[in-house]
């Protein structure tokens, strides 16, 4: 099996995402902004940091490069595409999650470890986990604010996949900070799973993210 690491200018979690890969049992492969044919890869994953220096919003220039396009393709063939931080702003901004991530309540960039709950464990992603599990891991962002203007249909379609508890450190609309689509397959989050990967970084929970990936394929 084979999971894609996108590359933007700009990203700074890629060789984090790429070595967690590993340790979850996968074998990870770099994919640069312009390829637009990936359609051998098994999933994706869209790392986090500052594609293109997040000039006019976070994930807006990102959005219309032509590994947009492979993204997509993937998604079409229902394979697992999993995007942390920045990569959670481009799904947005491609319209492959509902929702966008926007500017932090307090803005100003925000990085902290966070308790999160996992409102949703029949993703591929989380499915390691059990449903309303409280796990730990790393935020790290300026524009990280959830909102949606039909929470109603995001509740009954189970589409919330993780929310903050206990303190929101950015004032996401009823702490959310995890989506993903009808279908489960395509999810973005803002906390970063691949920070969290071996207790040595202060929590394993993040591995789960990676383990779900690999096994679901």
């Amino acid at each position: 099996m084979k999971i894609g690491v996108i590359r933007f200018p700009g990203s700074n979690c890629d060789r984090d995402v790429y070595h967690t890969i590993e340790l979850a049992g996968g074998e990870a492969e770099y994919i640069w902004w312009n390829k637009d044919d990936f359609s051998y890869l098994d999933a994706v994953v869209i790392p986090g940091g500052f594609s293109y220096g997040d000039y006019l919003r976070a994930g807006a220039i990102a959005s219309i490069t032509p590994v947009v396009e492979g993204i997509k393709s993937l998604v079409k063939e229902e394979k697992p595409v999993l995007g942390i931080c920045n990569g959670a702003q481009i799904l947005g901004e491609i319209g492959l999650v509902p929702g966008i991530f926007t500017v932090n309540e307090n803005p100003k960039f925000n990085c902290e470890w966070v308790d999160l709950k996992v409102t949703n464990n029949s993703t591929p992603f989380t499915s390691n986990f059990k449903k309303n599990e409280i796990i730990k891991m790393p935020v790290a962002h300026a524009e990280g604010r959830y909102f949606v203007e039909d929470i109603d249909t995001l509740k009954s379609q189970d589409q919330i996949v993780l929310q903050f508890e206990g303190k929101i450190p950015n004032g996401s609309l009823e702490a959310i900070t995890g989506v993903c689509d009808e279908s489960g397959l395509v999810c973005a989050v803002m906390p970063h799973p691949e920070r969290a990967s071996e207790e040595i970084l202060g929590s394993s929970d993040g591995l789960n993210f990676f383990k779900g990936i690999v096994n679901s394929i």
